[in-house]
């Protein structure tokens, strides 16, 4: 199957969904680099217009493209405007998202309907949009910016915990029928733990209380280094951060379990004591009008790295590290057993 050489990374054309602002952001810094050209797709113009300077003062091209990606016809006139642009589409990062903090009982159908169309259609038109002209050449990657929640879902954001499991769904779907019609196009999906970036003061919040990511929270950069990562190594799917894997296998274990402990932490987990401000805006409908960066509040608090994304990222000399310690600790049992034996052969 067909893999990118190192030169051909630096001449990369790639579109990020929700590029203004969180881990789109980050993920647009790091795929940013001299000879890259870097399409930012999202509804916020001020956000836009920051992150494409940052992009551009990295050395690559940069072409903001304002998209509610709800809307199908958007999502394909960008991809076109890019192929027009640019000639073609190496890697389509399905990232943008919108999250509502609130009980399934607080909500209305129509909430319901706008996290599912930016959360999943969303990341589904995209898809379509940028297959289409995969498939004509044969080669290119879709990386799909999935959760933990995609796996196990939590109380409060029952939306978009649906709409990551939908996304998943539709992927394997797409995976099969890749592999089927022997296709070089490559999809991925990337889940992610709890990352310290804007949405948890820009959700619509029907809680009353100011939101958080449920600890250990990440740095952004390490999220925008997976997808940029998967972007160039065919793994089936990712996962970023130790919370996200513990929650995948526990939801298989013992999904039971789950169900009682996050009825009794999953709520104090992600809401502080903090009185929700007046004028906090909510990006459900239209984009906070503002330049809300890579990061969120929780500077103080995120890690930048983590031990487990270390382990995936470097999965074969890890692996054979833990198998030369199992042959050492085996080897030194071995010994042990042997010396006991000759010292005293009746036993």
């Amino acid at each position: 199957m067909y893999m990118a050489t190192p030169d051909e990374h630096n001449e990369q054309v790639v579109v990020i969904t929700g590029a203004s602002g969180g881990i789109g952001r980050a993920a647009a810094h790091a795929f940013a680099r001299p000879g890259a050209r870097i399409a930012l797709l999202a509804r916020g113009e001020r956000g836009l217009a920051a992150a494409r300077a940052e992009v551009e003062a990295a050395g690559a091209l940069a072409l903001a493209i304002p998209v509610d990606v709800a809307d199908e016809a958007q999502v394909e006139a960008a991809a076109a405007q890019v192929e027009k642009e640019w000639g073609r589409i190496d890697v389509w990062v399905n990232n943008a998202m919108v999250t509502i903090f609130g009980p399934i009982g607080a909500l209305t159908g129509e909430q319901v309907k706008r996290a599912t169309e930016v959360t999943y259609l969303g990341a589904v038109y995209g898809t379509l949009s940028a297959l289409k002209r995969m498939r004509a050449r044969d080669r290119g990657v879709i990386v799909q910016v999935g959760s933990a929640l995609a796996y196990r879902a939590i109380p409060l954001q029952a939306p978009y915990c649906a709409a990551k499991h939908a996304l998943r769904g539709f992927t394997d779907s797409l995976r099969s029928e890749l592999l089927h019609d022997g296709s070089n196009v490559h999809v991925t999906m990337v889940h992610l733990s709890a990352f310290n970036t804007p949405q948890f003061d820009w959700a619509l919040n029907l809680v009353g209380k100011r939101p958080m990511p449920v600890p250990p929270i990440f740095q952004p950069e390490l999220a925008a280094e997976a997808i940029v990562w998967a972007s160039r190594h065919r793994r089936r799917e990712v996962f970023v951060g130790w919370p996200a894997v513990k929650a995948v296998t526990g939801n298989k274990l013992f999904p039971g379990w789950l169900d009682r402990i996050l009825a009794k932490q999953g709520y104090a987990g992600q809401i502080t004591p903090e009185t929700t401000p007046a004028d906090a805006c909510a990006n459900l409908y239209e984009p906070c009008d503002n330049n809300p960066g890579a990061h969120g509040r929780f500077d103080s608090e995120a890690r930048r790295s983590s031990w487990q994304w270390r382990f995936t990222r470097h999965r074969p000399l890890a692996l054979g590290a833990v198998a030369a310690l199992t042959a050492l600790v085996a080897f030194a049992g071995h010994r042990a057993v042997r010396r006991r034996t000759s010292l005293h052969p009746w036993r």
